[in-house]
């Protein structure tokens, strides 16, 4: 890339076709054309599709500039709306400004330190009774067990409710919506073309709109004194009234969708990348016997299962559960040599600037134990963002890795899992990076702190 500054000028990027431009590229090369995009042109990749102008930013010093340092250029815009405004509205995901401020300030307690304690027994109490039901021998959908999971934690947890009855309607409405969003027809044709994938949008939105508002209800004539819904019910608007029900009901179904499918799609590829490493599963269990002797872990014990959270750590980077990130600007702005016009879209990629040698060694190689202190001070700043960053950072970035160590400890206190299929992971970027397949494991229970014959 020249050093001459190219104001005016496009970044390198690939061409496109009349009308459409790269779209259709983009949008079916998924994560590889990310990667692609990245080797081919540099850090600053410009395309153009049917709605415009398209950057991606793979350089941490770029990124940090959008999320961070100039974050009030850059909002989430028309294009995240139109994916994700039909199911949750307008909620602290989607909401921008002085609306988002609100959100935020109302929601904030739940996420409060003090508060994220008070869950730890909450989530190894769920996880004792979820797989109290496994038995020895078995093959499950782990990606379904971590679904189911995950989302009856986060209601009881943020909302105090118990949702069993609720489950498998959520589930499936969840399944049908997130592929939906990234078809190809879905975002290349206008809003009013009626499409299977819209009505399959439709009919999950309609669903997870009658679990919610049940729930908001049962809240009402039953409120409690932390969860997330009584505090919204209880809340004032910046003009000193009570928030109206659609607010209430938006930030509810964020919580609800936001809260759980992450850490259910972290889980799920943390137990695949265990799985096809014994030796990384055989040192985590023995971290696991020597810090919790067999008993439950708490909140006291995080601080010593440091090869845990190195584990989770190393599969946010190598499979973050959200592969990217988009924003557009307001305003003119410069990126390194290029100005950025006002209304372009950005694409930062956790999946891309995760996988990059100049940050990481080996940097398709799952090695948990690159996770020093030491490492992590060497990195830029916004080389590992899987929880985003500067104000926008995910709210429920503390709660999300109690739960995933939580649940990963106790998985594996109790339990090696095999791979019951040889079958390759393919992943399917929609907001987030969902499996394209069942995972299929074998359980085996564990009897001592021996790793199956198999697996040696």
């Amino acid at each position: 890339m020249s050093n001459e500054p190219a104001v005016g000028k496009f970044p390198p990027g690939p061409s496109g076709l009349p009308v459409v431009g790269a779209a259709p590229h983009a949008i079916l090369g998924g994560l590889d054309f990310r990667e692609r995009m990245a080797s081919e042109y540099g850090d600053v990749v410009h395309w153009e599709d049917h709605h415009g102008h398209v950057y991606q930013l793979n350089h941490p010093d770029d990124i940090q500039q959008v999320l961070v340092y100039n974050n009030t250029n850059y909002v989430k815009g028309n294009q995240f709306q139109r994916v994700l405004g039909p199911l949750t509205g307008n909620g602290i995901l989607n909401s921008e400004g002085e609306e988002w401020r609100g959100n935020r300030r109302v929601i904030q307690p739940a996420f409060h330190p003090d508060r994220i304690e008070v869950y730890a027994d909450m989530i190894t109490d769920l996880t004792d009774a979820s797989i109290d039901n496994w038995r020895d021998g078995e093959t499950r959908s782990i990606h379904d067990d971590m679904m189911e999971l995950t989302l009856r934690v986060v209601a009881q947890a943020l909302f105090g409710v118990d949702i069993d009855r609720y489950v498998g309607d959520i589930e499936t409405a969840v399944n049908d919506f997130l592929p939906a969003t990234s078809s190809l027809p879905n975002i290349m044709l206008p809003e009013n073309v009626p499409l299977p994938s819209r009505w399959r949008m439709d009919r999950a939105r309609e669903t997870l709109d009658d679990v919610v508002d049940e729930i908001i209800q049962k809240k009402r004539t039953n409120p409690g004194e932390h969860d997330v819904i009584s505090m919204l019910l209880n809340a004032n608007d910046e003009d000193g009234g009570t928030l109206s029900k659609k607010q209430i009901h938006d930030e509810a179904i964020t919580l609800l969708f936001a809260g759980h499918e992450t850490t259910a799609v972290s889980l799920t590829y943390t137990t695949y990348l265990l799985a096809q490493h014994p030796e990384v599963e055989a040192k985590l269990v023995a971290e696991l016997d020597e810090v919790l002797g067999g008993e439950r872990p708490t909140m006291a014990d995080l601080s010593e299962l440091t090869y845990t959270e190195q584990v989770v750590k190393e599969s946010m980077r190598l499979l973050p559960p959200v592969p990217f990130i988009t924003r557009e600007a307001k305003a003119t702005d410069e990126i390194g040599d290029y100005r950025i016009p006002a209304g372009a879209r950005v694409f930062m990629s956790q999946w891309v600037v995760h996988r990059d040698s100049r940050w990481y060694d080996d940097p398709l190689a799952f090695q948990p134990k690159r996770w020093t202190k030491e490492f992590q001070r060497s990195l830029p700043p916004l080389a590992y963002f899987p929880f985003a960053a500067g104000p926008r950072r995910c709210i429920g970035d503390r709660f999300a890795m109690l739960e995933a160590r939580l649940i990963l400890a106790m998985l594996y206190q109790n339990y090696h899992l095999e791979l019951a299929s040889d079958r390759n992971l393919e992943v399917i970027p929609t907001v987030t990076s969902r499996p394209k397949e069942d995972v299929l494991m074998t359980v085996h229970e564990r009897s001592g702190d021996e790793t199956p014959e198999s697996d040696r």
